[in-house]
């Protein structure tokens, strides 16, 4: 337990004096490499007035994405970086959803969304290029998946294993994300497979861009009832 605190409170440091400068210029930066962000966005397909949490929200540039899609929603994030939460404010203030956004600091494993959010669960929840920098990435998706509401669905974007590139692209990628404190998950298709049966989810997946990018949705399995069974 102690161990995990340590690194939890490494991490967040670590964040915050990755992101103290970079978050000025951090959206303008990553949107020629962080791809598929928008389509997961769309896939949300939420309903008027359903919650919308974005664990590890960053500068706040994907919740605004999901306003501009679903206006009638209310809108959540975390984000375990102080310095990233400053932007988040800021950007969602410049257009006009601080007042249906909720934002606070925590740990993407353990955060408690009754007291920093002020609800217990959420509709959608996403991870957009967030479980790559987690240390504890299976614990933060474990933890999610007890925030999700009853019609709840978990969706996921993040830097694939670029099966259909030549490999010295994917070396030089991998090594050059290094650099961030990124590492692609070759486990998590296995993991989420796993959890999802724990769970009694269902799991679809997708790859984009030749494996660069991927993406899954999890939800709850609906329950079909045969109506000569009545």
């Amino acid at each position: 337990m102690n161990s995990h605190i340590n690194t939890v409170t490494s991490h967040s440091a670590a964040m915050n004096r990755m992101y103290r400068l970079q978050r000025h210029i951090y959206d303008l930066t990553r949107r020629y490499y962080l791809l598929g962000r928008d389509r997961m966005l769309d896939e949300l397909k939420a309903s008027p007035q359903q919650s919308i949490l974005e664990i590890g929200c960053g500068t706040g540039r994907n919740l605004i994405g999901a306003a501009k899609r679903y206006p009638l929603c209310h809108y959540f994030g975390v984000d375990i970086s102080n310095e990233m939460l400053k932007s988040a404010e800021k950007s969602l203030a410049l257009a006009g959803l601080l007042p249906k956004t909720v934002l606070a600091q925590g740990d993407a494993t353990n955060f408690d969304a009754d007291i920093g959010l002020g609800r217990k669960t959420f509709n959608r929840i996403y991870f957009s290029y967030t479980l790559s920098m987690v240390p504890h990435w299976q614990m933060a998706l474990r933890h999610s998946t007890t925030l999700l509401a009853e019609d709840g669905e978990l969706h996921i974007v993040d830097f694939g294993q670029c099966e259909r590139w030549p490999s010295p692209f994917k070396k030089l990628l991998f090594k050059w994300l290094d650099l961030f404190h990124v590492f692609p998950r070759s486990e998590l298709p296995a993991i989420l497979m796993k959890l999802a049966d724990e769970l009694n989810l269902d799991l679809i997946s997708k790859k984009d861009f030749g494996g660069y990018v991927c993406r899954f949705k999890m939800r709850r399995r609906q329950l079909i009832i045969n109506p000569k069974s009545i």
